[in-house]
């Protein structure tokens, strides 16, 4: 397809040898570059990103993804940057729009759909569907955060409605191993961030907050729709955020040492 712009695509990977293959084969004549950043992997990523024709960086992951993507970001020589993890697969829908709006956008960086699958299962409904901003100009983004990294972007951002798909998960077993490190993570952000904490907000976040997430997931946002799978996940989701919050209050309360803070 005619191209008139420079991508570099950066892959984050860590013991990725079961998906990254798809992850590359996706980015291959596409990409003006792939660059992976891996954190470390013990299995046979990097032989595999190196067949692939990838420029492979070993950085050791210091708990920022963050700071792994500006890495990957300051490693680029395209215009463009598309920010993707080994797990996903750019759609040729993805590739034949870029062509069609990137050259000469007035825009800074552009939201993409991100479409995921949970255990084969692939999402419309309940809220895992959505927009993911991971695609922008060289110079004109940087991200910050832990974990769900954000990005900020110096100018205006713009819509691209195509698919990236997402494959996370192959197990509940390998979804309860990420979430817990992850959640260690996130745990750490709100504690940083969240300068009113207390523990009237902590209770909160243990108790009503999950179980309103359940009913935004699958009553609000239709997860229900996705059958068993849209009802396993959901209750996943909310579990999720209650185990994080579980790893704010045992920090806080380590911090306290007045006996009317030790969340009783």
């Amino acid at each position: 397809m005619p191209k008139d712009y420079t991508l570099s695509a950066v892959v984050l990977s860590r013991n990725s040898e079961k998906k990254i293959d798809k992850c590359l084969d996706s980015l291959k004549g596409w990409a003006n570059e792939i660059i992976v950043v891996d954190g470390d992997s013990t299995d046979k990523t990097k032989e595999m990103a190196e067949r692939a024709g990838a420029k492979f960086y070993s950085h050791k992951f210091l708990g920022s993804f963050a700071a792994e993507r500006n890495f990957g970001t300051d490693c680029a020589a395209g215009e463009w940057v598309l920010q993707l993890d080994s797990d996903e697969i750019v759609s040729e829908d993805f590739k034949y729009k870029c062509s069609e709006i990137l050259p000469g956008t007035k825009y800074s960086a552009f939201k993409f759909l991100r479409k995921n699958a949970f255990l084969g299962h692939v999402f419309t409904y309940g809220g895992w569907y959505h927009w993911s901003q991971h695609l922008f100009k060289k110079g004109y983004a940087r991200y910050e955060g832990r974990v769900h990294e954000k990005m900020i972007v110096d100018g205006d951002v713009g819509e691209l409605s195509a698919d990236i798909l997402h494959f996370p998960f192959d197990s509940i077993a390998e979804f309860i191993d990420r979430q817990n490190r992850y959640t260690d993570l996130q745990a750490k952000d709100i504690l940083d961030e969240e300068k009113d904490l207390d523990i009237k907000k902590i209770k909160y976040n243990l108790t009503w907050k999950p179980l309103k997430l359940f009913k935004k997931m699958y009553l609000n946002k239709k997860g229900y729709k996705e059958g068993l799978p849209g009802l396993v996940f959901s209750i996943l989701f909310s579990w999720v955020h209650f185990v994080k919050w579980a790893k704010v209050w045992e920090i806080y309360n380590k911090t306290k040492q007045s006996p009317d803070q030790s969340g009783k």
